[in-house]
């Protein structure tokens, strides 16, 4: 993209309207959840960064040239690919080929066909906007978890001076630390990184220990309560089967939270539709626009507003409270009812959520 097609998005970017309810959120009351999307637009270089397809296809590309996999289950899974609409069960059924045949997922081949396919990560980098925004947001306290297997936001983090530090659920000390709000660098991969065999899953069996934790498992949905999921080049999460058992299944009144999605605005009924489909599960769908490119200037304008939001009152508020997700606004009014002496009563903020 030359200077020129770069200033044209720009001000495109520049003249569109941000809801309020999200630019008013402050950076602390917000968790970032990191798609393939994210790292397609900062290393466009690697396929298998492009989507969960390409990745698939890449990973089998991979299993063949190390001699992985038989020949016979490679032509299978590239049919798989081409036919099948649920590439997530595509993606379980590949890394439980290549793994024990006890169930056990480790000892496997699938991390050597990843590390082949995500080699020098660092050397690919080619546009890091979305990774200096991501980064913005976290010095202001936003957390941030990822169902992606690459860890180029702590790489670029790193590269920045940042303290970055990679996490799987296996470790449980540390994604309660996180979940806590004590790890101010932490990125959350909820499907392991491909550097740690110990920490990739793709199958919620993988995680029982996990799902089966009552305290690991309140403080992860507390987080879906309490803090704006904000979707960043995500096409499947909600579709995942790991992101569903941890936030999904046992949280209650989805449609009184609020959550958002940036999406690529390819066919406007498609958009419309998966905006009325998402509001039943508390999230707000966005469009950064109607081309892949858009995307990078438009997280960069989004988290801009986003920080520059100033609200000492909002400040004294405890984002941990039943104020959840409610906008600075609502919290100026949760302060003001707390400081007379009327009695208290039940008022519902902009997003549906009852306070007292």
């Amino acid at each position: 993209m030359d200077s020129s097609e770069r200033s044209t998005i720009r001000s495109e970017q520049k003249s569109r309207k941000f809801l309020k309810s999200l630019i008013r959120k402050q950076p602390r009351d917000l968790l970032l959840v990191i798609g393939t999307g994210v790292s397609a637009a900062v290393a466009p270089g690697i396929p298998a960064l492009c989507s969960w397809r390409s990745c698939i296809e890449a990973v089998i590309e991979a299993a063949e040239q190390l001699e992985v996999l038989h020949p016979g289950d490679v032509a299978e899974f590239r049919k798989k690919v081409i036919k099948d609409r649920d590439l997530l069960v595509v993606a379980h059924d590949l890394i439980r080929k290549m793994s024990p045949r006890t169930g056990d997922t480790k000892p496997n081949f699938f991390q050597d066909c990843l590390m082949e396919v995500f080699d020098n990560l660092e050397q690919h980098i080619q546009n890091p906007v979305v990774l200096q925004s991501i980064l913005r947001l976290m010095e202001r306290g936003t957390m941030v978890l990822t169902t992606n297997y690459d860890n180029l936001l702590e790489i670029f983090g790193q590269q920045q001076g940042k303290p970055m530090e990679s996490l799987d659920l296996k470790d449980k000390d540390k994604v309660l630390q996180w979940a806590r709000g004590h790890i101010k660098y932490g990125v959350l991969h909820i499907h392991g990184l491909y550097t740690d065999p110990c920490g990739m899953v793709l199958d919620p069996s993988g995680y029982k220990d996990v799902t089966q934790d009552p305290e690991v498992m309140e403080v992860l949905q507390n987080l879906y309560r309490t803090k704006s999921f904000l979707f960043l080049g995500c096409g499947e999460t909600l579709r995942d089967q790991i992101f569903q058992a941890l936030f999904l299944y046992t949280v209650k009144n989805k449609v009184d939270l609020e959550h958002y999605m940036l999406v690529l605005k390819e066919n406007e009924d498609h958009f419309f539709k998966l905006q009325a489909d998402m509001l039943l599960h508390g999230i707000k769908v966005v469009s950064y626009g109607d081309c892949f490119t858009q995307f990078p200037e438009y997280v960069e304008d989004l988290t801009a507003q986003i920080c520059k939001q100033r609200s000492p009152d909002a400040d004294q508020v405890d984002s941990t409270t039943l104020l959840g997700t409610s906008c600075v606004d609502c919290a100026k009014r949760k302060l003001g009812e707390n400081g007379t002496d009327s009695p208290k009563r039940i008022k519902h903020s902009d997003n549906g959520i009852p306070t007292i």
